[in-house]
């Protein structure tokens, strides 16, 4: 091979180098490129799909108010379970289910006066707890929180009975997951509690008590 031809041939496999070394370059361009595109598809799916939270019932409280002509009476009760689902700023579905057997009193400071009113309330007079152990809110669709606040609408199940519900809910981020506020009321006479309704009986006068109760609701919701 002459010198003209071997520095020919030198240059071309030079060449030849260069170009395999600039090809496995863009290689792994393409493949970290390619790479990333996956991750952000994976990413992209999964905000996309439901985020699944379940109630931390240890820590979220339920209370109650009830009034009458007379007077009024509080008190709490307790999650028994509950879990839902989050998509686009919207709780998708929840299913919360409340312990009946759970109800306590808080004003009355007198221990008989105080558990012959729970007895009450547990009786078939009110809400049938031996018969009827939990309450059932079932959510069937809400607003986007706008701004932390949202119409959340669903099915309660009382005493056998279920009658739609509908109310106002507040959402924030909490550090352990997304916190709930909502104060609701329920028309008790709906879901056959008769006891002291005015809707049910007649000249009832001071003795009556009102359909409506409240429930003031501070839920915690963790990531499942």
């Amino acid at each position: 091979m002459d010198l003209l031809n071997r520095e020919q041939y030198f240059m071309f496999k030079s060449t030849i180098n260069s170009l395999t070394t600039l090809k496995i370059k863009i290689m792994k361009k393409i493949t970290l490129i390619v790479s990333a595109m996956l991750m952000l598809a994976f990413v992209s799916v999964n905000d996309l799909a439901a985020q699944k939270y379940s109630v931390d019932t240890k820590v979220t409280t339920v209370n109650w108010l009830g009034e009458k002509v007379t007077g009024e009476h509080n008190g709490t009760i307790s999650l028994k379970s509950g879990n839902l689902e989050m998509k686009d700023a919207k709780i998708k579905s929840g299913t919360f289910v409340m312990d009946m057997n759970s109800i306590v009193c808080l004003d009355l400071t007198d221990p008989e006066y105080n558990g012959k009113l729970v007895g009450h309330l547990k009786s078939d007079d009110f809400f049938g707890v031996a018969d009827h152990p939990t309450a059932t809110l079932v959510v069937t669709s809400t607003e986007s929180f706008s701004k932390g606040f949202a119409t959340v609408k669903g099915n309660l199940t009382i005493k056998g009975t279920t009658q739609p519900v509908e109310f106002k809910a507040t959402m924030s981020e909490d550090p352990e997951g997304l916190r709930f506020f909502a104060n609701i009321t329920i028309d008790r006479s709906k879901f056959n509690v008769k006891y002291g309704s005015g809707s049910f009986f007649d000249n009832l006068g001071d003795k009556t008590i009102y359909d409506e109760f409240k429930l003031k609701v501070n839920l915690l919701a963790k990531k499942s």
